[in-house]
């Protein structure tokens, strides 16, 4: 007897990718995916950290809806950023070759300890009506609130548009070949 082959597409509960951006699920939901772009919280000043911590109480207050938040870590690998340091030195003067040769221990020693990583933040919002016109002015409206709120505390908030959703969901699914396809993309 013949195994019917099996796509991921199939057992995937994405009907559709709308051109807001929003997912239909194939249970008939929709979704939005925000991506955020965080602040270094350690490096502000007590006074912004305050401003901050109550920019983010009233996030809480205003978003009275659900969220789910996804925080995806890759490992980097760093050994393309040391060979461009490394052909940089040649025509520097002396103290820069110092500093530079610092500078390709320490990324080495990052390297090897498989230490190096980024992180992507997002929000996931859903929507509760059924109905598509309704459920996109929704998600639209959260977004906004999202936006505004998280604008205060110095994060920036990125609408995404389908490719970007594709390739999120590629990277939720495929986290190795995400991976080596970024490794080769982003230096």
């Amino acid at each position: 007897m013949l195994k019917k082959t099996v796509s991921t597409k199939d057992w995937l509960p994405i009907e559709d990718i709308l051109d807001d951006g929003i997912l239909l699920t194939k249970n008939k939901e929709y979704i939005k995916i925000i991506k955020i772009i965080p602040i270094n919280y350690n490096l502000k000043t007590e006074l912004e950290k305050n401003s901050i911590l109550k920019s983010y109480k009233e996030f809480l207050k205003i978003c009275n809806f659900d969220i789910q938040i996804i925080i995806q870590s890759n490992k980097e690998d760093l050994s393309l950023i040391i060979s461009k340091i490394d052909k940089q030195k040649v025509n520097e003067n002396k103290k820069i070759k110092i500093i530079s040769q610092e500078y390709i221990k320490f990324i080495n020693s990052l390297n090897s300890g498989k230490k190096a990583s980024s992180k992507n933040y997002y929000i996931i919002l859903k929507s509760i009506s059924i109905d598509q016109k309704i459920a996109i002015e929704e998600l639209k409206e959260k977004y906004i609130k999202v936006k505004e709120t998280l604008s205060k505390c110095g994060n920036k908030v990125i609408n995404l548009e389908k490719n970007e959703i594709i390739n999120i969901l590629f990277s939720f699914f495929n986290v190795r070949m995400y991976y080596l396809k970024n490794r080769k993309e982003k230096y």
